[in-house]
């Protein structure tokens, strides 16, 4: 299993079943493509980020890259993760990807590299040449992004590498509860994309009502709620005052009450597509 330490969103951190360790808080990349992602990159590091995580399909690892070169923080202190897309998978597909995104970002390493979405007929092939990968020391730890529970049992099935991550939408607004128990059941950590639903549920009373208890914003209400659920969590933002916002999460705690409540804002909310499409 995997566990929390730290007070800040350098130090606060979970640790893969591998050992690695990742910093609990990060900064999501989706939708800020090409050199849209500089500025947020570099503030976040800034702020004291050390997890960012990225993509082949945002067309901006170039842009991260940079970012991570300028910014002066040594590399070894920060967690990078990208993803092999859905046109690129297949063993060979897979492995050539890997190339191109480590030519981007300029980098000799990745810290995780995750399977995208569960391509019917090619995400077991995909994932075994993320595990040559891993075996060949190219990445520290290896996943998967958008895996259902199905898709998980069935890698489970085939795997040589247990994933060390599931990437997956999660929000109070769409909390899928069984599938987080079933990955720490397994040891695997799901890390949390659109927290905050894309700003679509930020309004809710509830939230106002728990931020003005602990003096946070809703944003960072939600935040804390996916911590303490023993999920990471990278949140995207353009905006340099969000983003160190969501950043002070590391000294409230939510107690029971707080927890149970926001646990009950499930609705089904999704921002983006259902896994459970995918065969």
């Amino acid at each position: 299993m995997y566990m929390v330490t730290g007070h800040d969103a350098s130090s606060f951190r979970f640790c893969l079943n591998n050992g690695v360790s990742v910093p609990a808080l990060g900064l999501g990349t989706y939708k800020l493509s090409r050199e849209l992602a500089y500025a947020p990159v570099r503030a976040a590091l800034d702020c004291g980020y050390r997890h960012i995580d990225t993509a082949s399909y945002y067309e901006n690892e170039e842009a991260v890259g940079r970012a991570v070169r300028e910014s002066g923080v040594p590399r070894d202190d920060i967690f990078i993760t990208s993803k092999v897309w859905n046109t690129e998978q297949g063993y060979d597909g897979a492995l050539k990807a890997f190339e191109r995104s480590l030519e981007r970002l300029k980098l000799q390493y990745l810290d995780l590299y995750l399977v995208h979405w569960p391509v019917t007929g090619k995400r077991l092939d995909t994932y075994r040449a993320l595990e040559r990968l891993y075996l060949d020391g190219r990445v520290r730890a290896i996943g998967v992004s958008n895996f259902a529970t199905r898709h998980l049992q069935e890698l489970f099935g085939a795997c040589q590498v247990v994933p060390a991550v599931d990437q997956v939408e999660m929000s109070p607004f769409l909390f899928q509860k069984d599938l987080l128990e079933h990955c720490q059941a397994r040891g695997v950590l799901v890390t949390a994309f659109s927290p905050l639903a894309r700003g679509k549920a930020l309004g809710d009373p509830l939230l106002a009502e728990l931020g003005r208890k602990h003096g946070r914003s809703p944003a960072q209400v939600i935040l804390r709620w996916c911590l303490q659920k023993g999920m990471a969590a990278i949140p995207r933002s353009s905006q340099i005052d969000h983003i160190r916002e969501n950043s002070m999460i590391f000294d409230i705690s939510l107690d029971r009450d707080d927890m149970a409540r926001l646990d009950k804002l499930h609705s089904g909310l999704r921002t983006t597509t259902d896994p459970e499409t995918y065969e």
